[in-house]
């Protein structure tokens, strides 16, 4: 087998390097104060829906630990933040395609006749709800789509629009939140599934597909086991070993399908993804607010970018906690600022104090995490000529994995279609990532450094254990076809409490 060959099996868990043990959820002091512009998780593959191969998927989730009975005000995204999905097809950690969505929430004023007045409803619905924008919904939540080429700020754009028909002077609606069973007669996933839109891009040949809306949550993970002083057994059963402790929650989803012939250029097939939120730079409150929803602020100014999310992880629990704000607020482009967190990482000796048996890798700089984690892996997800960042990247050049068949291990488990080839919903990136911090590159590369990452087995005394936190999921667990994301938990979920508790 060729080394480039070889390479592809065995460095899924470099790609994890810095990261480790949770998804962005709340990881930024700035941004417990903003969890509407808070991504939590990117994934990026070739689509594995039945004649989809041609097509790149790209889900960027935000708004975290949605409970799912959060009403009356459910989880809309901010009518006043930027939300966008940038595209690297050259590898020089710039933006060459950027998809932005901006959102508008237009209350509807429903009132009923109370003693001879009319009295506007508490609600955000009247009644059951079917359909586009019936009349029984009180809130319509749309939003628009700019494609801009170049530069997010001084490039050429353009507006993405409905192929056919389908949408309202160039606005898509949301499909409003599981409320529950009642509010959606016909049953919650055919009312989402409405909201489906195939879309002309700009410059692209051949329709894309849309969908903005309400999920449930598809990271799984044990973390508040994690984040407990990694309070759990990391050599324990890796299926069943723990609760998943987001399998209560939803999440808020924009996915896009889109071709790849639109997505690459040239020759090179890797492509690089990352997903941004700004807010403008000025808030103003007012004493008392106008007439509407949102109405008791304005805000103004340029554009500043509070939140960003490529590789899973990252800024929760790599960067240090005084630059995570600043983390958010950066470009890939710029990344050698956060370089020192990759090469000395602070998550393998924080683990070794917890698990003395455990003992940290000892070769400092971490070269085998920065080749792996800001350049892609040469002969699997390197681009022809890499600048170092950190983004999420995906060679679509290889083929999908049909869901009856992929590994959740992705790469390392000989399946090339998963992580750290871009990333599918059921690819387990906590334990790869718990390996990867450990040392289990050096391990994989043997004495001779095989893989040319700049260690040896005698580097990571730990880097062979198979640590993991002890719960799992595999594709069947989500959907099979676009967005791929199951429907959301209904709001009058009410589970019946544990034994021994009230």
């Amino acid at each position: 087998m060729p080394s480039a060959q070889r390479v592809v099996p065995l460095v899924l868990l470099a790609v994890a390097a810095g990261a480790a043990l949770a998804s962005s959820h709340r990881e930024s002091p700035a941004l417990t104060n903003m969890p509407k512009v808070d991504a939590t998780d990117l994934y990026m593959f070739r689509s594995y829906e039945p004649g989809r191969q041609d097509f790149v998927t790209i889900l960027a989730n935000y708004i975290p630990f949605q409970d799912p009975q959060g009403g009356p005000n459910f989880y809309m995204f901010d009518q006043d933040a930027l939300y966008e999905i940038h595209i690297d097809n050259n590898g020089d950690a710039r933006e060459d395609l950027t998809f932005q969505f901006r959102f508008r929430n237009e209350s509807k004023n429903t009132a009923l006749a109370v003693g001879g007045q009319q009295t506007r409803i508490p609600l955000i619905n009247s009644g059951p709800v079917t359909g586009v924008n019936p009349a029984t919904l009180n809130v319509r939540e749309t939003y628009g789509i700019d494609l801009v080429r170049g530069d997010r700020r001084s490039g050429t754009r353009a507006s993405v629009s409905a192929a056919g028909g389908g949408s309202t002077a160039g606005r898509f609606d949301k499909p409003v939140d599981n409320i529950g069973e009642k509010s959606f007669p016909g049953g919650y996933a055919d009312y989402a599934a409405q909201h489906v839109y195939t879309v002309n891009v700009p410059g692209c040949a051949t329709p894309a597909r849309v969908f903005v809306g309400q999920r449930k949550e598809p990271f799984y993970i044990a973390v508040g086991k994690i984040f407990d002083l990694v309070n759990l057994n990391p050599l324990g059963p890796e299926v069943g070993g723990n609760n998943n402790d987001l399998e209560g929650k939803n999440v808020s989803t924009i996915a896009m399908e889109l071709p790849i012939a639109c997505l690459r250029t040239g020759n090179d097939p890797v492509i690089g993804a990352w997903t941004t939120a700004s807010m403008r730079q000025g808030r103003l409150l007012n004493g008392e607010p106008a007439t509407g929803l949102n109405q008791s602020t304005r805000s103004g100014g340029a554009w500043t970018q509070v939140s960003r999310l490529g590789m899973p992880l990252v800024n929760e629990v790599v960067i240090g906690l005084e630059d995570k704000d600043r983390f958010n607020a950066s470009r890939p482009r710029n990344d050698g600022t956060f370089a020192g967190y990759v090469t000395n990482p602070a998550l393998p000796a924080l683990i070794q104090t917890l698990y003395p048996s455990a003992p940290a890798p000892t070769n400092f700089p971490r070269t085998d995490l920065v080749a792996a984690f800001l350049t892609g892996i040469r002969g699997l997800n390197q681009p022809v000529n890499p600048t170092p960042s950190e983004m999420l990247r995906l060679n679509t050049s290889i083929a999908p994995t049909p869901a009856a068949t992929q590994n959740p291990l992705g790469v390392a488990a000989g399946d090339n279609a998963g992580f750290p080839n871009g990333r599918r919903p059921a690819d387990d990136v906590t334990d790869l990532s718990l390996r990867v911090a450990m040392g289990a590159l050096c391990v994989l590369t043997g004495p001779g450094d095989t893989l040319g990452v700049g260690c040896r087995p005698g580097d990571a005394p730990a880097g062979g254990a198979p640590l993991t936190d002890g719960v799992r999921k595999t594709a069947a667990d989500y959907g099979a076809a676009f967005p791929y994301l199951t429907a959301p938990l209904s709001g009058n979920l009410n589970p019946a409490p544990a034994a021994g508790t009230r």
